[in-house]
């Protein structure tokens, strides 16, 4: 039983204040008071820092190109500082009025929020998407950074408004809500993308960089307004897959490799281990083959440490890169051999046999050995970080022996290295490294965890810190990889798709008239472009997209014989709109003055034979081949393309080689999963799901460097998990997949 008096660390949502009261309203007016004075100084403090770093780096600049950006980026946040200021705080206040009034708004985030009118679709595309990661991006590191205080802040929050669930994402003054904020502030202003994400990386470093004095005023103003005073800033397990606590070891409460916050938790934990690894010993028999006979002391704490430094300098020396796949029989031989190998160096160094050690010590050796032999056998690890990730077995060891709790907390320093080690080698390859950057980093960790560990856990939080960096620049170069082959991809589909619905549209509008080649040359070259420019640039429900269609049909009409007074009459109304609308088409997609006015010559004797006004010429049968030809940057449609079947997917999907659940298993993928994908020959490829096509569905996979792998249909990749040539990749941490793994195991009958 705990003690009534004492402080409880447990949010009691029962604790809720009415909305409605003075009390609240007080509290609210002084939240957005420390609000608004705390970020117009953060504020303040980031923009005069952007006048002299986009001053910086236009003197740095690469060329006389940059440096224009940068001095037009200045100038252009003097002229319009107190707007985008004023926006964004003002965002802020009628975030905290629509919380204050209960109602909540998630974050806008969306990269297809701007509107995208007159701007080349290409551009758009990539300039959205880069603004979206480092807004991503910022959020995420932030929300992680300031976690224990900005759980604490929306607990008083909610508690202030009556209890409405409150969240990271609905906080009014949380990274994402500001983030969103001052993205809506950014569109104020007009600069290159260059410029914008440098301001997004101040706005980070001076905004969200000091936010955490923002969340201790609120905090200590509502704790002392009695808004849970006792409240510990302990934060709950916020994943959906989060485990169990865990329980005694029972048919009714399994055991779970769970990550218990507590020490009476981790102690719990051990506990049951330790019970099933009695039962499954009990099943061997104290005398079974192989079993050692007790003799002599125990081994203190002292030998056991001084021992496994001993076999820990004996294998501190790496084999090279080229020698990996050569160990691992060894490797795995060395993992399982390890508890003899220490109780052997034990009697060496006390002169006299030693079989034995205490029951716990030995299960957290059998433990760890478990946990490397799991490592040997993850298949989510290529075969050489394998050999490399359980040549630790003696430092983890080590660790686990001086502080057990390794097992239970998932945030353990040592845990968390082993955890990002496997994580980062997930996706690792020959071909994906060539510069042996990622291998080399690993193997660097690894040598010095067997060189210098020897009681300072501190180690693995350096370790750990260094890894995080490395990958860091990593990200940041595979992300703009990525980038450039998502829009490279997305660019090359809006093309496709635009050419297509241009080409339906002429080749429907034709239907079975035979028009003069001059006029066919026409809609089918020059004006196919200018609809396929319209529709890229403006979209199929603009005007000038409806204008261009209007266009195909006049053009056509005015092709038509004419028989009568009446019909002339027409036709010479009509042709100076369709010289105006050619004009300006042509002018669109860069026809040059001269050949524009070589084309509207040749339109020109066209239309005087139609009206009677000039002899046959013969030549203008001819006159198609002489339309100049278009520059390289627009793509002249030769021939209408057909239109693609709209059942082809269809068809595929209903073959009898597709079983429901590969369909559902594409269908269920998300970006960010890792696959293995095997070759004929049965080499293997890891690689990353990038981007889903929003128009074709197809699938974009890119290695750890960001450069592409494959794109697959859906029905492709249904076909590639059917067949077995691609499986995905567990994105579990390492050390949860083993600790379940082990515990399964220890359940189950031996042999």
């Amino acid at each position: 039983m705990n003690n009534a008096s004492e402080p409880s660390n447990v949010v009691d949502l029962s604790q809720r204040l009415d909305p409605r009261s003075e009390r609240v309203g007080a509290l609210l007016v002084t939240v957005r008071g420390l609000a608004t004075k705390r970020l117009h100084a953060l504020a303040s403090n980031m923009f005069e820092n952007i006048d002299d770093a986009l001053f910086d780096l236009a003197e740095k600049a690469e060329n006389n190109a940059a440096q224009t950006q940068f001095f037009d980026g200045m100038r252009e946040v003097r002229k319009k500082r107190a707007i985008v200021e004023r926006t964004f705080l003002g965002q802020v206040a009628r975030d905290l009025a629509d919380f204050s009034s209960g109602r909540t708004r998630a974050p806008d985030t969306d990269v297809g929020a701007r509107p995208l009118a007159n701007i080349e679709l290409s551009l758009v595309g990539e300039n959205e998407l880069e603004e979206s990661l480092a807004i991503t991006s910022m959020i995420g590191k932030n929300e992680q950074r300031l976690a224990r205080a900005l759980f604490a802040v929306n607990q008083r929050l909610s508690v202030i408004c009556g209890g409405t669930r409150m969240d990271d994402a609905s906080n009014p003054v949380g990274p994402a809500s500001l983030a969103a904020a001052f993205r809506q502030a950014m569109r104020e202003l007009v600069v290159e993308v260059r410029v914008k994400l440098i301001i997004y990386k101040l706005f980070d470093r001076y905004v969200l960089a000091g936010i955490d004095e923002l969340y201790d005023d609120i905090n200590n103003e509502l704790a002392a307004a009695g808004v849970l005073p006792q409240l510990r800033h302990e934060i709950p397990a916020r994943r959906s897959d989060a485990p169990a606590p865990i329980g005694p070891v029972s048919a009714a409460a399994p055991v779970h490799a769970a990550a218990p916050v507590t020490d009476a938790a981790a102690a719990e934990f051990m506990q049951s281990l330790h019970a099933l690894f009695s039962a499954r010993r009990s099943d061997g028999g104290a005398g079974a083959p192989g079993a050692p006979l007790a003799t002599g002391p125990l081994p203190s704490p002292t030998e056991l440490l001084g021992a496994l430094t001993l076999l820990q300098s004996q294998i501190a020396v790496l084999p090279n890169q080229a020698a990996q796949l050569a160990t691992q029989a060894d490797v795995t031989r060395d993992v399982a051999q390890l508890k003899e190998q220490l109780l052997a160096q034990i009697g060496q160094l006390r002169g006299q046999q030693t079989a034995h050690v205490s029951g716990m010590d030995e299960d957290t050796i059998d433990l760890v050995g478990m946990l490397f032999e799991f490592i040997l056998e993850d298949h989510n690890l290529p075969t050489e970080m394998q050999v490399m990730l359980a040549r630790l077995q003696i430092p983890y060891l080590k660790v686990a022996l001086l502080d057990r709790r390794m097992f239970a907390h998932k945030t353990h320093p040592a845990r968390q290295l082993l955890d990002a080690l496997a994580d980062a080698a997930k996706g690792w390859s020959v071909e994906a490294d060539r510069d042996g950057r990622l291998f080399d980093k690993v193997k660097s960790i690894v040598e010095r965890l067997l060189h210098d560990f020897d009681d300072d856990v501190g180690i693995f939080t350096k370790l750990a810190a260094e890894l995080q960096d490395f990958l860091d620049v990593s990200r940041k170069r595979a992300e703009l990889a990525e980038q450039r082959v998502a829009e490279s991809t997305r660019g090359r589909e809006k093309l496709e798709q635009a050419r297509r619905r241009a080409a339906q549209e002429i080749v429907g509008r034709i239907g079975g008239a035979s028009l003069p080649p001059l006029v066919y040359g026409v809609l089918t070259r020059a004006w196919a472009n200018y609809i396929v420019l319209t529709l890229l640039r403006q979209g199929e429900e603009s005007p000038e997209f409806r204008e261009s269609l209007r266009f195909i049909d006049d053009f056509i009409a005015s092709a038509r014989p004419v028989h009568d007074l009446n019909g002339r009459r027409d036709l010479r109304a009509t042709l100076p709109g369709i010289e105006r609308t050619l004009r300006r088409g042509l002018a669109a997609v860069a026809f040059q003055e001269a050949d524009t006015e070589q084309l509207l010559g040749q339109l020109h004797a066209f239309y005087r034979q139609q009206l009677g006004e000039a002899a046959p010429d013969t030549a203008s049968g001819t006159i198609v081949s002489s339309v100049m030809p278009l520059p390289e940057a627009i793509q002249a449609i030769e021939e209408p393309l057909a239109a693609p079947e709209p059942d082809e997917e269809v068809e595929a999907l209903a073959d009898e080689a597709f079983d429901e659940r590969y369909l559902a298993q594409a269908r269920e993928l998300k970006v960010g999963q890792w696959l293995e994908f095997t070759a004929p020959d049965g080499t293997t490829d890891r690689a990353k799901l990038s981007w889903i096509s929003p128009i074709s569905g197809r699938y974009l996979f890119v290695n750890r460097r960001g450069l592409k792998v494959a794109d697959h249909s859906l029905a492709g990749l249904a076909q590639a998990f059917a067949s077995g040539t691609a499986r995905v990749l567990d994105s579990t941490l390492l050390f949860d997949r083993a600790m379940d793994a082990i515990v399964e195991k220890l359940r189950q009958p031996e042999g």
